[in-house]
């Protein structure tokens, strides 16, 4: 059952929160019985308006009570051998032996290459992908570091910087946040080693977004803005690839806002963001594109239509992604989570036609990332328990296995 684990996490976030059964049903407006039943797992699922109702009573998003699409493979292991390496790469043998340095046929160039394939791979949800290539790509980080000159030292060490930053992305989509913190407070070290300036701010933003996974929504504010603020104040934002870093902050900083009940604030935050985005193609062409955050117009957009559906503005939602024209270096994630937003709006305004039209959208572009996301299995579910079903229903129902 997609949800049987909901009970566990909704009881591990709630303790998480410092609330007792009673506390997040009267902050949640839920009854203590249903949340009860829950943890007790006497109850496998709710209803969607039920989840949204206790994810905002905790304070996490929808996704954190329900779960992303699981960064592991088909046969359901969490610590199967890929993640094990993965882990190894992280955190070597304490007293191992030190890295040696690189040999004669090592490129640099084709390091951040493949470091590179792999954030498009992560973006793209191709996860066993990533995992698999990740520890040779650890160690041949590493090997980089201990290179004779200096300048190949440093971009040794923001190529690690890079790296580690992205299985600390993948340890947060296998659900393991402390290894991830690990592999990114390793990574800004490497960063501050480099002689890249906006690395560090960068993996400041995915050290916010993994408090924002702990629920540590002061803290990840906090980071944010700190980071955009030293951004702007070293003139870093005057070039492409430092606006798209300050904006990817300014966005992580507002998404904390709204989970903290201040929407307002965020909204605000979020009209900055979406001005300044349209300064990005005016300014000198940055770097690889795979290489630093994502940042547009697009995007911003798709990040106030995710904060409106998720805090209980489908309307806004909607008006925002109506005729939305997305520029082509907006990620496939990007563009899967706005059709699951799309269709949650849909739902929240008890509209089953145009949500189920969303949907079949969004089975066309991910089917298997469909099949693994337990909130697009909760909308079909939501859908499928009213008593008049739109067409296109029953496909979608049998394709996620909802269906009787």
């Amino acid at each position: 059952m997609a949800n049987e684990d909901l009970g566990r996490t909704l009881r591990r976030l709630r303790r998480l929160a410092g609330l007792t059964q009673d506390e997040l049903s009267e902050r949640s407006n839920v009854s203590v019985d249903v949340i009860r039943q829950l943890e007790q797992g006497r109850k496998h699922s709710a209803r969607l308006p039920t989840l949204h109702a206790l994810a905002n009573g905790l304070g996490v998003e929808l996704t954190t009570l329900l779960g992303d699409p699981p960064a592991v493979s088909s046969t359901g292991e969490s610590d199967g051998p890929k993640f094990v390496a993965v882990r190894r790469a992280i955190m070597p043998a304490l007293w191992g032996p030190r890295s040696e340095p690189p040999g004669a046929h090592f490129s640099l160039d084709h390091l951040r290459e493949q470091i590179a394939d792999g954030w498009t791979q992560y973006h793209s949800a191709e996860f066993d992908t990533v995992m698999k290539a990740l520890p040779d790509l650890i160690a041949d980080a590493r090997a980089a570091t201990a290179s004779a000159s200096e300048d190949d030292r440093k971009a040794g060490f923001a190529a690690l910087g890079k790296v580690l930053q992205l299985a600390g992305h993948v340890a947060v989509r296998m659900g393991k946040t402390d290894l991830a913190l690990i592999s990114l407070e390793r990574a800004i070290d490497a960063a501050g080693r480099s002689s890249d300036p906006l690395l560090l701010p960068m993996i400041v933003n995915s050290t916010a977004w993994t408090y924002q996974r702990q629920g540590r929504l002061e803290d990840a504010l906090s980071i944010a803005l700190r980071a955009a603020d030293a951004m702007a104040n070293a003139g870093h934002t005057e070039t492409a690839d430092g606006l798209k870093v300050w904006g990817a902050l300014t966005m992580s900083a507002a998404t904390s806002a709204a989970r903290s009940g201040d929407y307002d604030r965020a909204a605000d935050m979020m009209g900055r963001a979406e001005k300044e985005a349209a300064r990005v193609s005016k300014l000198p062409s940055g770097s690889d594109n795979r290489m630093v955050s994502v940042f547009s117009p697009s995007s911003v957009r798709i990040e106030r239509v995710r904060l409106a559906v998720q805090y209980g503005h489908p309307e806004d939602a909607l008006s925002l992604a109506k005729g939305m024209r997305l520029s082509k270096d907006t990620p496939p994630s990007w563009r899967t989570w706005l059709l699951l937003d799309v269709a949650r709006a849909h739902t929240d305004i008890g509209d089953a036609a145009g949500a189920v039209k969303t949907l079949e959208s969004l089975r066309k572009v991910a089917p298997t990332w469909m099949q693994h996301h337990t909130l697009a299995v909760a909308i079909v579910r939501d859908l499928w328990s009213l008593p008049n079903h739109p067409p296109g229903l029953r496909s979608l129902a049998e394709f996620l296995g909802v269906a009787d």
